[in-house]
Order: structure tokens, then C-alpha cells, then sequence
């Protein structure tokens, strides 16, 4: 399916992976390390105390999902730790790029409920979650969509970079 790089062994091409998919980590346990630490500091604002039951409902779901999407973009870490000895490179990348899959997903949902929850005090509720809503699909068109159908070759070379897909 995807071109190999010339005279790569297996063991290369997944330390290769490996190395690919740490340095995409880095940019999102940044990012969700700043929303979390900013969801953590809004119980201590005075205004947290005026929120209605929605917008404390939308507060906790924003905080339990980047929590998880936390959990899941570090744990690729801690699974490499738990098993780098055994020499299974291949199977730490699997099961690497699929908790970098639900981190991703889990970040997806606690950028919305975070953006809906700041919307919501500022523009009101029908305005926030018509914003979110349009958020919620540039998310899925750009994480999902898009990457689905250059995937599976639906889409013209030159919407996408022509390059071959690397083996994540």
C-alpha cells in the first residue's frame, strides 16, 4: 500500500514510526496540557459561582475529556516504558498510534464543550452552540474526513500532498 523506504529493515521503519508519531505527541500533549491546566484554574474564578447547571455540566464534560485525552496522549509513553525490553517496536507503534487516535478524539470533544462553555457566557446559549456545532464539523472534516478519504485514494493527488503515506 505505502512505498518503503529503500533497504529499511522492520525494526528501522518502526523505530522510524515511532520517532514520527512521539514528535506528533509533543504537539498535542502541549496543547492539551494548556487546556487542562486552564479548565483546572476556573473553579478558583469568582464568577465559576454564578454558573448555571448547563454550563457546569458543560464544564465537567470539557474537564473529564481532556483529562482522558491527557491520560491517552501520554500513555504512549508509559506503554513503551512497560515493554521496550521485550523488543515488540512494531507492536508499541500499533498500539501507540491508537492511543494517539483516542487523545485525539477525546481532545476533539473537550475543545468543543470548552469553547461552548466560554460561548456560552459570552454570546448566550443558541449562539454558542451553533458556534460549537460549526467547530464540531471543521474538527471532523479536518481529523477525520479528510484524512479517511485521502486514505482510501478518493481524493485527487494535488488536494493532498502527493507523497506516499508513511506506515503509522
Amino acid at each position: 500500500m505505502s512505498e518503503r523506504r529503500p533497504n529499511e529493515t522492520p525494526s528501522e521503519r518502526a523505530d522510524r514510526n515511532f520517532g514520527d508519531l512521539l514528535q506528533e505527541l509533543r504537539v498535542t500533549q502541549t496543547g492539551v496540557q494548556i487546556l487542562f491546566a486552564f479548565l483546572l484554574t476556573l473553579p478558583l474564578q469568582s464568577r465559576f459561582e454564578s454558573l448555571d447547571a448547563w454550563e457546569r455540566d458543560v464544564y465537567v464534560a470539557s474537564l473529564l475529556l481532556s483529562a482522558m485525552a491527557t491520560v491517552c496522549l501520554i500513555a504512549p509513553v508509559a506503554y513503551h516504558r512497560a515493554v521496550f525490553s521485550l523488543h515488540k517496536k512494531p507492536l508499541v507503534v500499533r498500539v501507540a498510534a491508537r492511543f494517539a487516535i483516542g487523545g485525539l478524539f477525546f481532545l476533539a470533544l473537550a475543545i468543543c464543550c470548552a469553547v461552548d462553555l466560554v460561548l456560552d457566557l459570552v454570546l448566550g446559549r443558541g449562539t454558542a452552540l451553533a458556534i460549537t456545532g460549526g467547530l464540531a464539523l471543521v474538527l471532523l472534516a479536518t481529523w477525520v474526513i479528510f484524512p479517511l478519504l485521502q486514505r482510501v485514494g478518493d481524493l485527487p493527488e494535488d488536494a493532498a500532498e502527493s507523497t506516499p503515506p508513511e506506515d503509522h
